[in-house]
């Protein structure tokens, strides 16, 4: 207590101060591979600034990285690569679908190119555009905050399901 007598604590959730502070700290991976990549490093410098949102150490490993951008095109030959990029990253984990040709394969409709990243992993939150711009990236930087916030991820979803799967499992 104070000197005034007035309480200086709070009380609320453990989830909600977990997902307080990983809102607040993503460690992204860039996964780009081709002109999405360009425009996914203007949104890192001091123009746009990602720093602010909380996502400024990028992490080039990914047992280092929480959140992975893909950003442009992902071919029939990448895709066992990015789902084992994908499985070696530490739960939770989120995924930024970066353009056109990383969300829906874009103009390539050819049996080379995945058409879109959800056909090889799971998906938070997609960025639109051909190349997307930086605002967009950080919008989409922004509801992926809120998505974690909420609780509402990809990744929070499947921690709860084993969590009700193992209780239910125990009793």
């Amino acid at each position: 207590m104070s000197k005034d007598g007035s309480a200086a604590y709070f009380t609320t959730r453990v989830d909600a101060v977990v997902n307080w502070a990983r809102k607040h700290s993503l460690f992204p991976l860039p996964f780009g591979t081709s002109c999405c990549g360009i425009e996914m490093m203007a949104t890192l410098c001091s123009d746009y600034d990602m720093a602010r949102f909380g996502a400024e150490a990028i992490r080039f490993s990914p047992r280092q990285a929480d959140l992975l951008i893909v950003a442009g095109i992902i071919n029939a030959k990448m895709a066992p690569v990015l789902k084992t990029v994908y499985d070696q990253m530490s739960e939770p984990k989120w995924v930024m679908s970066f353009g056109a040709c990383a969300s829906s394969g874009g103009i390539f409709n050819v049996y080379s190119v995945t058409q879109g990243i959800d056909t090889v992993i799971p998906v938070d939150v997609y960025v639109p555009g051909c190349p997307p711009a930086p605002e967009g990236v950080l919008h989409s930087l922004i509801r992926l905050q809120e998505q974690i916030q909420k609780g509402e991820t990809v990744a929070q979803r499947r921690e709860r399901q084993s969590r009700a799967g193992t209780l239910k499992s125990i009793t």
